[in-house]
């Protein structure tokens, strides 16, 4: 079989097709969405999810009191988000292909299929929780991780800081849930949920660049074949740059947060 590696989406169902006998059809992407629309509600009925969602005021008040200024932006609430199914299969092209470092071999952990791909791609369902300030990042993963050490469950947290200017906290849980299979029979498969955790400033940055950052992802290789640092004129100079002055004005203004508190006492 031809071992060259796909370039694009197209290519991938047509490398699936050959070499795994799966073909992606409207059949493919309706049993995803009866899988995850079956996850979503029992994930809103969990012990886990009420208790935080119950809690967040809570928390609030205790950062307010703690630092004299409130966690969360006026009027938010959580909510749960099903990953469409085009998003879900891209990413098991980039697992599959763009990141994975042993081509032609299977990455390592397997191909990421039909039968296990729901275990495997860890943001199926997934939540955003926007704080005001860089510490209320940690604030919010310290009541996350309390909340799942006491129902035993698993909890894993990866604080991105990538070259791209990408920031946030990602945290993960796993909970069984009852799905169907195709032949309409059910069975328990273990998923995890992603919940990230960013600024105020940073989501703005992040929704503005929405666009780019989905069309970077699709890509293999840098097509012009220079390092984006040295390109002033691409969109991932000015894209990537964002991200970190941001992330460096959030800095300056939790220095000035705690000089002014110094002062204060």
């Amino acid at each position: 079989m031809n071992n060259k590696k796909p370039k694009d989406i197209y290519e991938y169902k047509k490398w699936l097709k050959e070499k795994h006998r799966i073909e992606i059809s409207d059949r493919t992407e309706t049993y995803y969405n009866s899988v995850t629309s079956r996850i979503k509600p029992d994930f809103e009925k969990s012990d886990f999810w009420i208790k935080l969602t119950e809690n967040l005021r809570e928390y609030d008040g205790e950062y307010l009191t703690k630092t004299g200024y409130h966690l969360l932006t006026s009027g938010f609430e959580p909510e749960l988000h099903i990953k469409s199914f085009d998003s879900f299969l891209l990413k098991t092209f980039r697992k599959n292909i763009i990141e994975n470092k042993r081509w032609p071999d299977e990455p390592e952990g397997r191909w990421v299929l039909p039968n296990n791909w729901y275990s495997k791609i860890n943001d199926i369902i997934r939540t955003l929780f926007e704080v005001k300030y860089l510490d209320g990042v940690e604030f919010i993963i310290s009541k996350v991780k309390s909340i799942c050490e006491k129902h035993s469950m698993e909890f894993r947290v990866f604080l991105e800081a990538t070259e791209e200017g990408y920031y946030a906290a990602h945290l993960y849980t796993r909970q069984e849930f009852e799905i169907p299979k195709v032949t309409w029979d059910t069975e328990k498969v273990y998923v995890s949920i992603e919940i990230q955790i960013t600024t105020q400033l940073q989501e703005i940055i992040r929704k503005l660049l929405h666009k780019y950052y989905e069309d970077r992802r699709k890509r293999i290789v840098n097509e012009e074949g220079i390092k984006w640092q040295w390109n002033y004129k691409s969109d991932e100079f000015v894209a990537n740059y964002l991200g970190h002055i941001l992330h460096y004005v959030e800095g300056m203004i939790m220095e000035i947060r705690e000089k002014q508190k110094e002062t204060i006492t």
